[in-house]
């Protein structure tokens, strides 16, 4: 769950190494407040014909198997290499890094699978003051087609606003994902909380190991965010705008409320671990009273067949023809008198 990628020790700054198998598409998206073009480029190199048309750029990349795309977009952007390196090198905490002309995004996106296990896909983003790059690994994983449709109809802000407004929004889209998954979690939290009411198992604690694990890795993946938002709320380079920043600080606020969320989770499987040992504690009691019960029934029982059991030639009883009887009756009524007297006093 938490394996992380690294390259031998001794490697030279800036290497660049392909990640996965998924060849890069590159999509791009040139919009104004009039108008959109949306196509495919077969070559990087076709990026540098738009460039400076005035219009806003969003250029999207899935696939990470061909360095030589990222190397090419570096040359034409001036992305900063230990940047492009951080972009192959998955999964990074997510960050905020702050370069001449542009920023450089981290961000992890959360998936569940509907039963529990929670996965991330990273996704880089590079916006300056006529570009925006977002960066992902596998196509599939893909959470912003939302904000496409809105470019296309020309819904919401979009289209008339810059570079900073679409890297808020592709955000805005990252953290809204965490509710949905939070949300699975937290059904699941409530249906094994009942579970371990009623029978706790050791698979119930195998279960809430595993949802002990999910939300530290969910809180590690959601709280650098906030000091992300706060980054670039504070920009004083000019390429986050006032109006942007407004977005920002709201954007900030689903982050506190993601991790208000989380510590509530967290507090709740803490008492769930109590309530399992408890749960398990008052049924190992149980089974001791009913043990100990049937102990102490058994004790005199014990020493009237141990004291007949003597090899004394004149005992009471032993040239009866009824003592045998007698004496199998005294003791059932002895171990009812006993279980009456249990009863009474609420022992059992």
């Amino acid at each position: 769950m938490f394996a992380n990628t690294y390259h031998p020790p001794g490697t030279a700054p800036a290497t660049l190494v392909p990640l996965g198998d998924v060849q890069p598409v590159v999509t791009l998206l040139e919009y104004d407040a009039a108008s959109l073009e949306e196509r495919r480029l077969e070559r990087v190199e076709d990026l540098a014909v738009s460039r400076g048309n005035g219009k806003m750029r969003w250029i999207d990349i899935d696939g990470l198997a061909d360095v030589d795309v990222l190397n090419k977009l570096g040359e034409q952007f001036g992305l900063h290499p230990l940047a492009l390196e951080d972009v192959l090198h998955a999964p990074q905490r997510p960050k905020v890094e702050e370069f001449e002309h542009h920023f450089f995004i981290v961000a992890q996106i959360p998936f569940s699978d509907g039963q529990g296990k929670v996965t991330f896909e990273q996704v880089s983003l590079f916006f300056g003051k006529d570009f925006l790059i977002s960066i992902q690994e596998n196509p599939e994983s893909d959470v912003f087609e939302p904000v496409r449709l809105r470019l296309r109809t020309g819904r919401g802000f979009a289209r008339t606003r810059g570079h900073d407004y679409l890297a808020y929004a592709l955000l805005d889209c990252v953290v809204d994902h965490f509710f949905p998954v939070l949300e699975a979690l937290g059904e699941r939290i409530e249906l094994l909380e009942d579970e371990l009411l009623d029978r706790p198992t050791r698979e119930s604690l195998v279960q809430l190991h595993e949802i002990k694990r999910t939300l530290l890795q969910v809180r590690r993946n959601i709280w650098p965010v906030r000091e992300l938002f706060t980054t670039l709320s504070r920009d004083e380079s000019g390429l986050v705008t006032h109006e942007t920043t407004i977005f920002l600080r709201d954007c900030h606020d689903h982050t506190i409320r993601l991790m208000d969320v989380i510590e509530n989770y967290r507090d709740l499987t803490a008492s769930m671990m109590d309530i399992y040992l408890s749960a398990v504690g008052m049924r190992t009691n149980e089974v001791m009273r009913v043990l100990t019960v049937v102990s102490t029934i058994f004790i005199p029982l014990t020493f009237i067949v141990g004291l007949y059991g003597m090899n004394f030639e004149f005992m009471p009883g032993l040239k009866s023809p009824w003592g045998f009887t007698v004496c199998v009756v005294g003791m059932v009524l002895l171990a009812a008198g006993m279980l009456a007297i249990f009863r009474h006093k609420k022992w059992i």
